[in-house]
């Protein structure tokens, strides 16, 4: 049987616990899944790259088939150079479906039909849920607890002192 090698990407600034469950869920039909970090020159981060992928891999080191991997370009570029064959989704509103569609489709056409793009509708709990709903929360000192793993939660919190002690 074919190995089943699956790409899962976001900026991930930072990586929430709605993230965290697609990911677990991914995991369980891959025989590896690739968490891609995203740096896009046109968005600012709270966190740079290697703060992120240290950020993310704090919170998978129990998942034994899953890789973090960093990334610039178009995601399809990714997928291939990673010898995927599916990008796996959450969606959390119809809104989302709208826009992961057409992201799907382009991918589609770019890899030749070689790629396929799973959805995953987020859990009840994590629907509402972004990150940059956590930054948000994080700088007006809200409780974060809910929406992050207790792995980072300290890490979250300093920087949001430190943004606020820049402004």
């Amino acid at each position: 049987m074919k190995e089943i090698i699956s790409v899962c990407a976001g900026s991930f600034d930072p990586i929430t616990k709605g993230h965290l469950d697609i990911i677990k869920r991914a995991s369980k039909f891959s025989n590896k899944l690739i968490v891609g970090i995203l740096n896009s020159q046109n968005k600012k981060y709270w966190f740079n790259l290697e703060e992120r992928k240290a950020l993310v891999e704090k919170c998978l080191s129990e998942l034994d088939n899953v890789e973090v991997k960093t990334f610039e370009g178009l995601l399809i570029d990714f997928v291939l150079q990673n010898k995927a064959s599916i990008v796996v989704r959450g969606l959390r509103a119809v809104s989302d479906y709208e826009y992961e569609l057409q992201l799907a489709l382009t991918n589609k056409s770019l890899s030749d039909n070689k790629v396929e793009t799973i959805f995953l509708p987020g859990s009840r709990g994590n629907l509402y849920l972004s990150a940059s709903l956590v930054r948000e929360v994080a700088i007006h000192q809200g409780r974060i607890d809910e929406f992050i793993s207790p792995e980072i939660i300290e890490d979250v919190k300093a920087r949001a002192k430190e943004i606020r002690e820049k402004n």
